[in-house]
């Protein structure tokens, strides 16, 4: 059974910056994308970003809101992808999810086959 670990939301100035992370398990599949969404209060669901694995090597994407202050990472060893999320604005307030899909020529608008639980980011001004 897929499941993806979250951590890292929490409350943080405007400016700020925070860390979310994500640890799938379960997986029967090598190469995947992850991709990471958010849903603030009252508005639909957005995607953020997305790292595509491919063997060794991995490919990002950013939606253009948080282009040059988000950053996917991925560490091999501990199986866990990281969203770096810095100058975080009031905007950026939502819960944030990460989601797995076995599409590795995934494209923004595709769905997600698994997701996590979500976490909550609230940005004050």
């Amino acid at each position: 059974q897929v499941q993806l670990r979250e951590s890292g939301g929490g409350l943080v100035q405007a400016g700020g910056s925070l860390r979310h992370s994500c640890t799938p398990s379960g997986l029967t599949f090598d190469n995947y994308t992850m991709g990471w969404y958010r849903q603030a209060p009252g508005k639909d669901r957005e995607w953020v970003a997305a790292i595509i694995s491919g063997g060794k090597t991995y490919y990002t994407y950013y939606a253009d809101s948080v282009k040059g202050r988000f950053t996917l990472s991925r560490d091999n060893a501990r199986n866990t992808v990281y969203l770096q999320m810095n100058s975080l604005k009031p905007e950026d307030t939502a819960v944030y999810y990460c989601a797995i899909s076995q599409v590795t020529d995934w494209v923004p608008g595709d769905g997600m086959d698994y997701w996590g639980k979500g976490t909550l980011v609230t940005v004050s001004s």
